[in-house]
């Protein structure tokens, strides 16, 4: 993450949801995906908005750009400041072979993306 930007835990349990990142007078909410969740906005919206955001969206699946131009699904297995462990979906089979991957943090939608509706994969 950037030197600037604020780590921001929720009050209630103490969870780190994000960062503040300083922006003109006010700040932009950063999500722990390192992708802004707001426009500038005040301390205490952007405070709002990532504890109401909280860390839900980590556990939604997710589909994973590779280096062959393919999309594969996969979960979110870890998120550090610096990077993104992403599991490929196995659906809870055991059995299934573990295969992860790593990609830097902060990570766009371009390489590392929501699920859509009706997956091909």
């Amino acid at each position: 993450m950037e030197a600037d930007w604020i780590e921001h835990r929720r009050s209630d349990d103490g969870e780190h949801v994000g960062w503040m990142k300083p922006a003109g007078d006010g700040f932009v909410a950063i999500d722990m995906l390192g992708r802004p969740r707001t426009d500038e906005v005040d301390w205490f919206t952007a405070e709002e908005t990532l504890d109401d955001l909280g860390l839900r969206y980590l556990a939604d699946p997710h589909e994973l750009l590779l280096d062959d131009g393919t999309w594969l699904r996969v979960r979110i297995a870890e998120v550090t400041p610096d990077a993104v462990r992403v599991k490929k979906e196995d659906w809870g089979d055991m059995t299934a072979p573990q295969i992860y991957f790593t990609v830097s943090n902060p990570v766009s939608e371009a390489q590392l993306r929501p699920l859509l509706a009706n997956p091909a994969t």
